[in-house]
């Protein structure tokens, strides 16, 4: 285990706010939901860096939508989260998940036991940022381990409702219960090397959903649907603006 991490004062706040967002959601809609295009075209990205014989553990696994998918593609994945209801609807969904209860800064695996260690929208709800849980993904990673990492970017969108927030005096990005943070490319990247991972690969993606944030024509029904609309102007934006436009960005690393 990495050194003790002093968590900030919304640490406890933004837990809870998970349990109470995985209490509102269910398994079958995020599964429907890792269907769509643009999460099909993030696991397409990443998957290749993960061997199927190796040992992977998802950290923040939620409603273990990514867990299920991937164990169907022969892949073997455990899950681990700290807000515990996700789990047990997890487990009711599927008896046979391998699932933990556990804080992704203190995981209950020994040092170079994991040959994958996958992050989804996680690492952007700690104060303290994401130094501390990254130490500990890498202490657990057998050398040669993969880590894979979605965070979110600062898009042209998110600055917009950032600069909104902000005239209207009220804490940009964040509230007073939830936290969450969104990185540049540069910042990330340093963040993951700072660490001793060598980076693999850094890919923009989801574009469609940083147009679905505008609202409008770019919405479908359905649980967070884009339209057609906004998928096809997302591929184009992917291609001539990769970057402005980028939802989440992806990275793949490696412990040397």
């Amino acid at each position: 285990m990495t050194d003790p991490v002093k968590f900030g004062s919304r640490y406890n706040s933004t837990r809870e706010a998970w349990e109470h967002i995985w209490d509102t959601a269910s398994v079958e809609r995020e599964l429907e939901l890792i269907q769509v295009t643009r999460a099909q075209a993030t696991i397409n990205a990443y998957l290749p860096y993960l061997k199927k014989e190796g040992i992977h553990l998802e950290a923040g696994s939620g409603l273990s939508a990514v867990i299920i998918t991937l164990r169907k593609l022969g892949y073997n994945v455990m899950g681990l989260d700290y807000a515990e209801n996700a789990l047990h609807t997890s487990h009711a969904y599927d008896a046979s998940l391998p699932l933990l209860v556990g804080d992704v800064h203190a995981l209950p695996h020994a040092a170079n036991s994991l040959d994958g260690y996958l992050s989804f929208g996680v690492l952007e709800h700690f104060e303290h940022g994401m130094q501390p849980a990254l130490a500990e993904a890498f202490r657990v990673l057998k050398p040669g381990g993969i880590l894979v990492l979605t965070i979110p970017y600062p898009n042209v969108v998110n600055q917009l409702v950032a600069w909104r927030r902000k005239r209207q005096g009220i804490t940009v990005l964040n509230d007073d219960d939830f936290y969450e943070s969104t990185y540049t490319r540069e910042s990330l990247t340093h963040n993951v090397k700072a660490i001793g991972f060598k980076l693999e690969a850094v890919v923009p993606t989801s574009h469609s959903y940083t147009l679905w944030g505008l609202g409008g024509p770019f919405r479908a029904k359905g649980y967070y649907q884009t339209s057609t609309l906004a998928e096809s102007l997302g591929g184009l934006l992917k291609r001539v603006l990769p970057w402005p436009f980028n939802f989440m960005t992806l990275v793949v690393a490696r412990k040397p």
